[in-house]
């Protein structure tokens, strides 16, 4: 029995639904949870970033001048930590007969020249491990093959005893082409990748990733110009920048469910309509 002012099932489908009355819908509450949900890893992302973005425990002021055993810094094939670049290490060990080799378009105080490379095998019983070494400038190609040349005379002698190498641990800095008009031999860069390449007996050795610049030249070199890197601030704008990120990606999920939720109501909205036409 209906009222004076009830209306019947003809009037009550007279008017389309609100888009608040489909996003109160048992299924889209579900999907407005699964988004929580995925909001809630995003927030968690963005937490991590800014907790890696600031470097709580920061080394002190001119760590990096004091010298500690390479072991102590980073291992064989593993990557140079930011806080370590430039950090003085010292080891110990004899060079590869055969692996001095040449880089060319190294820049001493402005001045452009070549860097004599060398192989040095580790001092470890228990394992074969190499690291790549830079051990001086020279302006002139012609120069520089005369310091490959001693150095060559000194690491083939039978009685040539370990060497001590002291100097900065810098990171690779990745092969690269040589000019179109150089030898294809040509090295541009300071990359132990590359180098290992062309050294001898590397059957089953292990490389450290960054290389060593020599604090103290070797054959007669100049010694490479390598200031100490300059003190941080302790924060790192990238991962600011990937926590920015998963704070967008977070409302992205709210933004996802609002707009599937509003495109089925004007779905709706426009079947009603025409459904009244």
């Amino acid at each position: 029995m209906t009222g004076p002012g009830t209306p019947t099932a003809p009037e009550a489908e007279a008017f389309p639904p609100t888009l608040r009355e489909v996003m109160l819908r048992p299924q889209w509450i579900g999907m407005l949870l699964l988004c929580l949900t995925v909001a809630g890893v995003f927030a968690w992302l963005g937490q991590w970033q800014l907790g890696r973005a600031v470097d709580t425990n920061p080394a002190p002021p001119g760590a990096t001048e004091e010298v500690v055993p390479l072991a102590e810094v980073t291992q064989p094939g593993a990557y140079l930590p930011e806080p370590s670049v430039g950090q003085r290490v010292s080891t110990e060990g004899a060079w590869v007969p055969g692996d001095f080799l040449l880089v060319a378009s190294r820049f001493n105080d402005d001045v452009e020249g070549y860097w004599v490379t060398g192989q040095l095998r580790i001092a470890d019983p228990a394992s074969r491990v190499s690291v790549a070494v830079a051990l001086g400038w020279a302006e002139t190609e012609e120069e520089a093959l005369a310091a490959v040349e001693r150095l060559e005379a000194e690491a083939a002698a039978s009685d040539s005893p370990p060497v001590e190498v002291s100097g900065r641990l810098i990171s690779d800095e990745g092969p690269a082409l040589p000019p179109k008009s150089a030898d294809p031999q040509t090295m541009t860069r300071m990359s132990p990748a590359a180098l290992l390449g062309r050294w001898h007996d590397v059957e089953q050795l292990d490389v450290y990733r960054p290389y060593i610049a020599s604090t103290e030249p070797l054959g007669g070199l100049d010694a490479i110009s390598s200031p100490a890197p300059e003190e941080g601030s302790g924060v790192n704008w990238l991962n600011i920048f990937y926590a920015a990120e998963w704070a967008v990606f977070a409302g992205f999920a709210f933004y996802l469910w609002y707009r599937l939720a509003r495109d089925a109501w004007e779905k709706e909205v426009e079947d009603f309509e025409d459904a009244a036409t």
